[in-house]
């Protein structure tokens, strides 16, 4: 989707709603495909006393894989967005200013597509409590208690025969 803001950088105050969607099912995020259903974004381009200022949210459900117990779950990600949009720079650094191209056009989808992905978590959990596998017998933990005998450090092996209760002695 392009938006032409040519005739919106003209009338300060004016306003340019908006509303689509980016299907992002083609994208692979850390070997799997998580965009079940498009990213739906809805805002706005105002031009404020000449400068155009670009507002969107944009909203989607993501099926991902849980990083600690491996088990999958859905999660609805919600980014906001906000940027200033400019015909052209006075210097070469832009910082958060997006440059429209020549006409004076934005291109929405590739725009929204990019934000999207810049904000994706790295680590994704099913909750914030959740406690993964053994790494020893691989039980999920969020499940059943670990089943692992736990193997004692060889250095500390004669305190732990000092806590064991002495068998046969009477003293």
């Amino acid at each position: 989707m392009k938006l032409d803001l040519k005739p919106l950088a003209q009338q300060p105050g004016a306003v340019l709603p908006f509303v689509l969607q980016v299907d992002l099912s083609d994208m692979e995020w850390y070997g799997v495909r998580p965009f079940v259903q498009p990213v739906r974004v809805e805002g706005q381009v105002r031009n404020r006393a000449g400068a155009l200022e670009l507002q969107a949210q944009l909203d989607t459900v993501l099926s991902l894989t849980c990083d600690r117990c491996a088990k999958p779950f859905e999660r609805e990600k919600t980014v906001e967005y906000e940027t200033l949009l400019a015909f052209e720079l006075a210097n070469e650094e832009s910082g958060d200013i997006v440059l429209l191209n020549e006409g004076g056009e934005l291109e929405l989808d590739e725009l929204m597509r990019e934000v999207f992905l810049l904000e994706m978590d790295t680590k994704n959990l099913c909750s914030e409590d959740c406690k993964g596998l053994c790494p020893g017998c691989g039980v999920d933990l969020n499940v059943e208690k670990c089943r692992c005998k736990k193997e004692i450090d060889p250095r500390w092996a004669k305190l732990t025969q000092l806590l064991e209760p002495e068998g046969g002695s009477d003293q």
